[in-house]
């Protein structure tokens, strides 16, 4: 029996959910621009306890990943998130 290589075994491990389309994230759906005054849009991409969410769970392309780390990080300083 041949064994798999470990490239075809990550594949299989990979999960669709419902948040995801063929595009990314719904979550930046009609977003215009991330801005750090938004936090209600903000608080969508951090855990419970203040932390910011990763990329593979967020689904977000990595230019708008970085958009968001920068939004939330002006927002903390300014006090508007934890």
């Amino acid at each position: 029996m041949k064994r798999q290589s470990k490239k075809k075994r990550g594949m299989s491990r990979r999960r669709e959910t419902p948040d995801v389309g063929a595009r990314g994230a719904k979550r930046l759906d009609g977003v215009g621009a991330i801005d750090y005054k938004d936090a209600e849009l903000l608080r969508r991409f951090m855990t419970e306890r203040g932390k910011i969410m990763p990329r593979r769970s967020t689904y977000a392309s990595a230019k708008q990943q970085r958009q968001i780390k920068r939004a939330i990080r002006r927002a903390r300083v300014l006090g508007l998130l934890p």
